[in-house]
């Protein structure tokens, strides 16, 4: 099935505006917490983040604790304003795997913001376990389904497969595409559940659907049961689907896929991230994508950072080693 972007206008529907003085005091802080630790995967340097993160702006608190509690019709927030030095950025990254593993300001906006909503967490499979990763194009891996490529990113739930997906889906632009076309796209379950009858509701709701892991988990992924792609309340439902790797196990499951991919075309919304934006995506009721883009390889390619929050840390205790922030499995 071919998907047609479709553009629509957020306007301020879920955008919150750093003003100037804002920004210094984040700025402030994100420096003051790379002065105490260098390293960002150090648990050390993720506690410092949680105090840290009493030190940013009361709007900025007040509008993700705004978000944690209910995300809103269409399950993201946009962040605008907040600290990044394009001028003096590095040069976008172009290996595969890459991540910041030493603290900067951009690193250090992420995980005091996840830490506001929830904990931070990371897959050891994926990134080696990085809690702030690149997202950047990658020579050679322009077809890759997956954050190293620039085709069109089909529409999906981060790590459906997996038991323990991630709550909340954070994306730092650092630097934008030289074209302007790379545009983030979501679309929420609670604008296309209306648009859904009743009988492909049904059998969203049953476990007639098999989602693969993705190349980077390889054996970790294991394999996966067969699940139902809604779940929970039926008025107000959570999603899990990736449609490069969900599948249909019975005809009716098949059907009903198209139609919803059909739906959440129709309600997705499209943002072009620049620098300093901060989307923030809930997982739980809202997929993402990417609309195609042209990388030139010349160290100025579209540069974004992301780090994953989990809400309740504790659920997912059984895979990580030493409570930490890692995932092992």
């Amino acid at each position: 099935m071919s998907v047609t972007t479709v553009v629509r206008d957020r306007s301020t529907e879920g955008v919150f505006v750093l003003e100037p003085e804002e920004m210094a005091q984040v700025e402030a802080a994100a420096r003051a917490l790379c002065a105490r630790l260098p390293g960002v995967d150090d648990p050390r340097w993720v506690a410092e983040a949680r105090s840290a993160w009493e030190e940013l702006p009361a709007a900025l608190r007040r509008r993700a604790a705004t978000y944690r509690r209910h995300s809103g019709t269409s399950g993201a927030l946009l962040v605008r304003g907040l600290p990044v030095d394009e001028e003096n950025l590095p040069l976008t990254p172009t290996v595969p795997g890459s991540v910041q593993r030493e603290a900067s300001v951009p690193a250090a906006v992420l995980m005091m913001t996840a830490c506001g909503l929830g904990d931070p967490a990371a897959f050891r499979a994926e990134k080696s376990g990085a809690l702030v990763q690149d997202v950047v194009p990658v020579p050679g891996q322009e077809t890759f389904q997956g954050n190293a490529g620039s085709v069109a990113l089909m529409m999906h739930n981060e790590n459906a497969f997996h038991a323990h997906r991630p709550d909340y889906v954070m994306l730092l632009c650092l630097r934008a595409d030289h074209d302007g076309a790379a545009g983030l796209r979501t679309a929420g379950i609670r604008e296309a559940l209306p648009l859904l009858p009743e009988a492909t509701v049904e059998t969203l709701s049953a476990p007639e659907f098999a989602t693969q892991p993705p190349p980077s988990f390889g054996a970790c992924g294991g394999t996966v049961p067969a699940h139902p792609i809604l779940s929970g309340d039926p008025e107000d439902p959570d999603v899990r689907v990736d449609f490069a790797a969900t599948t249909g196990t019975t005809e009716r499951a098949v059907e009903a896929l198209h139609v919803l991919e059909k739906a959440f075309d129709d309600v997705s919304y499209t943002v072009r991230l620049s620098a300093g934006d901060l989307a923030v995506v809930d997982n739980r009721v809202t997929l993402h994508g990417r609309t195609a883009f042209t990388p030139r390889y010349d160290g100025h390619d579209r540069w974004l950072q992301r780090t994953f929050v989990l809400t309740d840390l504790r659920r997912s205790r059984d895979h990580r080693p030493d409570d930490g922030y890692v995932l092992s499995r």
